[in-house]
């Protein structure tokens, strides 16, 4: 079952990301940063209620969010929760009214299945890449592909979804 997260997912979303975290696979977070996340997460969770994956859109401005922190429990891959999870965030930034997803991946493969494609820079025009250096998210950073987070980005893919 797919649904929205809630502040008392927060231990088991961190426990759920801390593999990926740890291969640097996903970026780590504190738990504080979890809960002030919260919203932007999607769960999947199996019959007895326990987290089996997640994912997060973050928006970062008016057109554009970012897919992050795309996770499936190891036992639970192979049969359609990240994708199940990917669909309803895509959705999500519809019906935000959103026209482009961006995310930076390993799995480029599984990101060219729901329709994105592999980029190079940052797709925003100078002024909103100005607007965006005053975050101090570092997901941002890594879209704006920032020096002081090379080390997270090494090995991974910039991938952009055009939506209608």
């Amino acid at each position: 079952m797919l649904r929205p997260a809630l502040p008392r997912d927060v231990p088991q979303l961190r426990d759920l990301v801390q593999p990926y975290a740890q291969e640097r696979i996903l970026l780590a977070k504190e738990l504080v940063g979890y809960y002030e996340a919260v919203q932007d997460f999607m769960v999947a969770e199996d019959e007895t209620g326990t987290l089996i994956g997640c994912g997060a859109l973050h928006v970062m401005w008016t057109d554009l969010a970012e897919v992050r922190t795309l996770a499936v429990h190891r036992a639970w891959r192979g049969r359609g929760v990240g994708h199940a999870l990917l669909d309803a965030l895509v959705a999500r930034a519809q019906d935000l009214g959103l026209r482009r997803l961006f995310c930076l991946t390993f799995e480029v493969e599984f990101f060219r299945q729901h329709g994105f494609e592999a980029i190079n820079g940052t797709p925003v025009d100078a002024d909103v890449y100005v607007e965006l250096l005053r975050s101090h998210d570092d997901g941002v950073a890594e879209f704006l592909d920032l020096a002081r987070v090379k080390p997270n980005t090494l090995g991974n893919t910039r991938m952009l979804l055009e939506m209608p």
